[in-house]
């Protein structure tokens, strides 16, 4: 007769040494990656405050966008894949993230923020981890599974670092590889690699922005309740998210296509971003689109912060952010997407905000993490960032903009590399071994 009871100590010990193992080997890999996203944010801010100290720096952007396109051209080509090569190496372990695409990334980053292109860090912090977790782990001569984890835990410590939100870094890296998946392979790796690395790169005296400080008092205190009126209004909004999600991943996949088609040599790409985007800048009359655009020194300019303030973004700011950033990004310059897409989100729930008379400073922070969540397929992410952002009171009208806007987004997402674990809806010719760079490819017929 079988006991009743079933424990076996021998699997506890082993979880125990795997734990222990990997608390070893992921705190390692995060002081290195979160020492490395400090010296990024550090740099990045002193080459933003000399941009901003020296305004005739835009004038040189299409030829910061050749310098740009002749290193990675003649020195870069093994990285050139960017976040979509991360993902794509703990799909199917190869050759492993070049140890190169660390200090190129880096580089490339700082010279496109340093004449004002529009651009983010993620991208640069993610594939820093990604480069120095594949560097580690043939150090360590780690197998092909522990070499997933280890990159993994790169993504993690790269994203948790840059932003400062280490939960959300340890879940966007299990959440980003397969749509509507999680990888809970990497479970602990992550976790461990991503709360480190945010440690270590708050001990460089780095400092994150407080969007907590944004909504403190923007709200009456019974709509932090469920309020049915208030709760519709945002399921609205969370389509105006998603389908907003999708015109800035495939504006800046069409513009990506249009220059390998028309420009046959890939350091003059850059060159005509850079122009197209110095003639915006001019043709609108305002600097409020160049860089990151979380903060500027010029108060009359459209911000992040801004819009979180009632009239702090004009109706179109959304959508001026979203060409700015889909012509830099798309046309070869270097540095990530998804600051962006919070100017892009928060500028949007501003202008949501007018239109259905809801809170904008509410409506601000639904948009900041609702189109990142459309854009990058983590809902899940997402809503945690947006908690550990903004505070846990929002948590219902945070996950509601998240979840609708990540469906909406449908199989459409600015990381080609990544996979449909799970349609969102029936899409013919598509499978759960599918890519988003596959699906891309299907024809498009209209009904």
């Amino acid at each position: 007769m079988p006991s009743p009871f079933h424990w076996n100590p021998r699997h506890h010990f082993a979880l125990a040494i795997y734990i222990l193992k990997w608390l070893l080997i992921a705190s390692l890999l995060a002081v290195f990656v979160g020492s490395a996203t400090a010296f990024f944010l550090w740099s990045l801010d002193r080459v933003t405050f000399l941009r901003w100290d020296n305004p005739n720096l835009i004038y040189f952007l299409p030829l910061a966008g050749l310098f740009v396109g002749l290193i990675y051209h003649h020195f870069g080509k093994s990285v050139e894949g960017g976040n979509n090569l991360v993902v794509e190496q703990i799909h199917q372990p190869g050759g492993g993230v070049p140890a190169r695409m660390a200090p190129f990334v880096l580089g490339g980053t700082l010279v496109t923020h340093l004449f004002g292109g529009s651009a983010g860090r993620e991208g640069t912090a993610v594939q820093m981890g990604g480069s120095i977790a594949s560097s580690l782990g043939h150090v360590l001569k780690l197998d092909e599974a522990n070499t997933r984890r280890l990159l993994m835990a790169g993504i993690a410590a790269g994203f948790g670092a840059v932003f400062g939100t280490p939960i959300t870094g340890a879940v966007f890296a299990m959440e980003v590889l397969a749509i509507g998946r999680m990888n809970y392979e990497g479970l602990i790796p992550c976790l461990i690699a991503s709360t480190v690395a945010d440690w270590v790169c708050t001990r460089w005296s780095i400092v994150h922005t407080d969007y907590r400080a944004l909504l403190q008092s923007s709200l009456p205190h019974e709509h932090l309740a469920l309020d049915g009126v208030l709760f519709g209004k945002v399921l609205l909004a969370g389509v105006a998210f998603g389908l907003c999600s999708v015109l800035f991943a495939e504006l800046t996949h069409g513009i990506q296509h249009l220059h390998k088609k028309f420009v046959a040599w890939p350091p003059l790409r850059p060159v005509i971003g850079g122009a197209i985007v110095l003639a915006l800048t001019f043709l609108l009359g305002t600097r409020s689109y160049l860089g990151l655009g979380v903060t500027s020194p010029d108060a009359a300019d459209v911000t992040i912060k801004t819009c979180f303030l009632v009239g702090g973004a004009t109706a179109l700011s959304w959508w001026w952010k979203t060409l700015f950033t889909a012509v830099t990004v798309g046309s070869g310059f270097k540095g990530g997407e998804v600051t962006p897409l919070f100017f892009i989100g928060a500028a949007l729930g501003n202008a949501l905000s007018r239109a259905l008379g809801a809170p904008p400073e509410m409506f601000a922070a639904l948009g900041f993490v609702a189109v990142f969540a459309g854009a990058t397929n983590t809902p899940l992410a997402c809503t945690i960032m947006g908690i550990e952002l903004f505070g846990h009171e929002y948590g219902i009208y945070i996950a509601t903009a998240c979840f609708i806007a990540y469906l909406f987004s449908g199989h459409t997402g600015i990381y080609l590399s990544q996979r449909i674990g799970v349609l969102k809806h029936e899409h013919p010719g598509v499978d759960s071994s599918s890519s988003l760079r596959s699906v891309r490819e299907i024809p498009t017929e209209l009904p």
